[in-house]
């Protein structure tokens, strides 16, 4: 262990949570060579025994959620019910994904001469990198699937968010995996996350994170030929066509966009509305992002608290300047802390906010004509992850569900991300697919095995 640390920093009063190792490239090599050799030892044991450990990982997670809920609330500026819903996401994740250990099926092939089998072989040593704004649920996107098909993972967390990442490796240790199957590294991405995609023994990178990053994770994997999923930047559409139960949609669209302050790739960024009910969509719109409640991430009452850091408050507040076309904005807190007020803007479409992933509680309100203009203008974005659809007709949903690039979309919901089902973007919104029953296979390679079999004897 290096003897340089961090300072890991609440971003909702901007104070100093604790600190935490700075590491090198070198204490990467040394956890890549522990996970090596624990997970010989896991893929070696009986599949049941793999999936009773899992279920004890669950377990150790469910008796802390209001721990690793805490930590959230001062790490990331998550509000409490938000934290507390992830941390039960974790332990959901790792409870679904126990069960495949023992259906992990290989197929009989009918071939000539023989019998032919395959098999689902761990990978052996997968390297996951996480973001800053869900680290423990999307961290357990990860290393959830690769345990369960007898792999190792090594977790570098964001530089900012890396404690409940690091509480979770704890809680493994504790309910009985091995040493060294599940570590986190901690540190710089250019140092430490460079070295886990560079290093020769990791097999496989699961990177979520920015598409500007996922490109350079991907060349880098492709030096070594190594597999990747990435799931990356989006500027998802939240289209509301005149048919659609306006009040519905307008109160909800808040909430498919400001949740988490905007910090998520699948945030709804732009509301299409059809341009012949869009005044009276405004109109319902402004009292429900004056609703949503900004402030104390402790406070249960509390719908969005702050941005993640200074640096980051900095960005998103580049795309309203003073000039911008603000329709309206809610409220956030004064004094300490990275507030940001949730924020409607009425741009062209060529404008740099209605094209751009802002990640922050800014959302663009663009009109459209019929149901071609608002395909066409979904589409018009190098994005492809989530969006929403809004609207009374079953066969227009159909259709628009069909032509929309998106990878994850929903019908008069903004609900379309289930630990059950898969994720995953078109596009510039990433390479693969996680969650969802077959994620564990992503997770394996797949070995195919002929057995010659000798004819039977003519009889006598």
């Amino acid at each position: 262990m290096t003897a340089a640390m961090f300072d890991i920093v609440n971003p909702a009063d901007e104070s100093v949570v604790t600190s935490v190792p700075e590491l090198e490239a070198g204490d990467v090599d040394d956890a890549v060579d522990r996970a090596r050799t624990a997970q010989r030892r896991w893929a070696a044991l009986a599949p049941a025994d793999r999936a009773a450990a899992l279920r004890s990982f669950a377990a150790a997670v469910d008796a802390h959620v209001d721990e690793l809920a805490d930590l959230e609330v001062r790490n990331s500026g998550h509000p409490l019910g938000q934290a507390e819903w992830e941390a039960g996401h974790v332990r959901d994740v790792l409870t679904y994904y126990s069960a495949a250990p023992e259906r992990l099926f290989g197929r009989q092939i009918p071939v000539a001469g023989g019998l032919d089998l395959t098999f689902a072989e761990p990978i052996g040593v997968v390297g996951v990198v996480t973001p800053w704004n869900f680290p423990m649920t999307i961290a357990s996107w990860g290393f959830a699937p690769a345990l369960a098909a007898g792999n190792a993972v090594v977790l570098k967390p964001a530089e900012w968010t890396p404690l409940t990442s690091l509480r979770l490796a704890e809680l493994a240790l504790e309910a009985g995996l091995p040493e060294g199957l599940l570590q986190v590294v901690t540190g710089k991405g250019s140092v430490v996350g460079e070295a886990l995609v560079d290093h020769p023994d990791v097999r496989k990178v699961v990177f979520t994170g920015s598409t500007e990053t996922g490109t350079r994770v991907m060349a880098r994997a492709a030096a070594q030929v190594k597999q990747v999923t990435l799931e990356l930047g989006g500027k998802s559409a939240n289209i509301v066509f005149a048919d659609s139960d306006l009040e519905k949609a307008a109160a909800t669209a808040p909430y498919g966009v400001f949740d988490n302050a905007g910090q998520d790739c699948c945030a709804r960024s732009r509301i299409l509305v059809q341009r012949s009910v869009l005044d009276r969509f405004m109109e319902l719109l402004e009292p429900a992002v004056a609703g949503v409640r900004v402030g104390d991430p402790r406070d249960r009452a509390t719908e969005m608290g702050p941005l993640v850091s200074r640096a980051h408050w900095e960005k998103v507040a580049s795309y309203v300047p003073d000039d911008a076309p603000v329709a309206f904005r809610g409220t956030a807190p004064e004094g300490p802390g990275f507030w940001f007020p949730p924020t409607v803007l009425t741009p062209s479409r060529e404008d740099r906010t209605a094209r751009e992933e802002i990640f922050g509680p800014v959302v663009a309100v663009l009109p459209f004509e019929d149901e071609a203009d608002a395909i066409a203008l979904a589409n018009d974005s190098a994005y492809g992850l989530s969006g929403s659809i809004w609207t009374r007709d079953v066969s227009r949903a159909v259709r628009v569900s069909r032509a929309v690039e998106a990878g994850n979309l929903s019908v008069n919901s903004h609900s379309s991300v289930r630990y059950s089902t898969p994720f995953g973007g078109f596009k510039q919104s990433g390479v693969g697919r996680e969650l969802g029953p077959e994620a564990p296979l992503s997770f394996t390679e797949t070995k195919n095995v002929f057995i010659a079999i000798d004819p039977a004897e003519e009889p006598s």
